[in-house]
């Protein structure tokens, strides 16, 4: 390689790094092209950040590095109204079954229709389907059973592998060009049983994709969405390499300083619930105070030389 190529080779890796740096030091607003369930739209509630898990203890409260991880993207729901449920079980040996209900008065839930679908033996062949009526069986309501559950879940992925449920959300997202969208369970969601979920990563800056989420259950388990109980997790991130390189001695040591001096001052800054549950607010107090220095400039003052 001449010493021009060498020069040029220099150039490029730096421009590199200085445009990776600026992309992932930046921390002006990202915009994200939010879009309906095209089978239902508007329906269901629009995707939202949530620190609190209902079923954590308490002491969770006090954990701001727990609730962070919580809000780590946006958690997705159903495209379901407020007094409607659907309840999706497999029963084993390629049987699955989909219970609509609805709740008019408040006071009961009451199913509407039941879908089960019979996978073939082998998974060569056509998916039977066999509707039920729990109300009045006309051409219209038979019609509206046999268009609704693809809404809720998708029907082609039913099976794929054995036991697997994908649930739709009511909402779609568009990602800035380079940026893909991560479809994970909602984090921190500890009680039993939990059916697990297949985790996936799709470049939505071009691809046109509905969410959702896979979930896979056992024979016997059922899976529930409703209006406010979201179905899954969404995390935005940039399509980019990441390279390790060792920290060095100074790093090292620096590391070991800034841990002792944190951990005397977490110490220091104690304090109890009126429960008489210790915690220290230092963590929390010092993410708060970094937030705001790093807070970018807001738009009437960006232009502003004199601001």
């Amino acid at each position: 390689m001449s010493g021009e190529q060498n020069l040029r080779h220099l150039i490029g890796r730096v421009y590199d790094a200085t445009f990776a740096c600026f992309r992932r030091c930046d921390t002006a607003e990202m915009e994200v092209g939010l879009f309906p369930n095209p089978l239902r739209p508007e329906i269901g509630l629009r995707p939202r950040r949530e620190a609190q898990r209902p079923l954590l203890p308490q002491h969770a409260r006090h954990c701001p590095v727990l609730e962070a991880g919580s809000t780590v993207g946006f958690l997705v729901h159903p495209p379901l109204a407020e007094k409607e449920t659907v309840q999706i079980g497999y029963e084993g040996e390629g049987r699955y079954q989909l219970i609509y209900s609805v709740n008019a008065k408040g006071s009961k839930w009451e199913p509407i229709f039941t879908v089960t679908y019979l996978l073939p033996m082998g998974g060569i062949g056509a998916t039977r389907r066999e509707i039920k009526m729990h109300i009045q069986d006309t051409p219209q309501t038979r019609e509206i059973a046999h268009l609704m559950p693809a809404m809720f879940i998708s029907e082609d992925d039913t099976g794929t592998p054995a036991g697997a449920v994908t649930l739709r959300g009511a909402w779609n997202f568009q990602t800035p060009q380079g940026w893909d969208t991560v479809y994970t369970p909602v984090f921190n969601i500890i009680e039993r049983p939990f059916a697990p979920m297949l985790v996936t990563r799709v470049e939505t800056d071009w691809y046109v994709h509905d969410s959702e989420f896979r979930y896979v259950l056992q024979p016997g388990e059922t899976i529930s969405a409703s209006h406010t109980m979201p179905i899954g997790q969404v995390i935005f991130v940039p399509r980019e390499e990441i390279t390790f390189r060792d920290g060095r001695d100074e790093e090292i040591a620096a590391r070991h300083q800034s841990a002792q001096a944190f951990y005397d001052e977490k110490v220091r800054m104690k304090v109890k619930t009126p429960y008489g549950v210790e915690y220290s607010p230092h963590y929390q107090n010092t993410s708060r105070q970094k937030k705001v220095t790093a807070k970018p400039p807001s738009r009437d003052t960006a232009g502003d030389p004199t601001a």
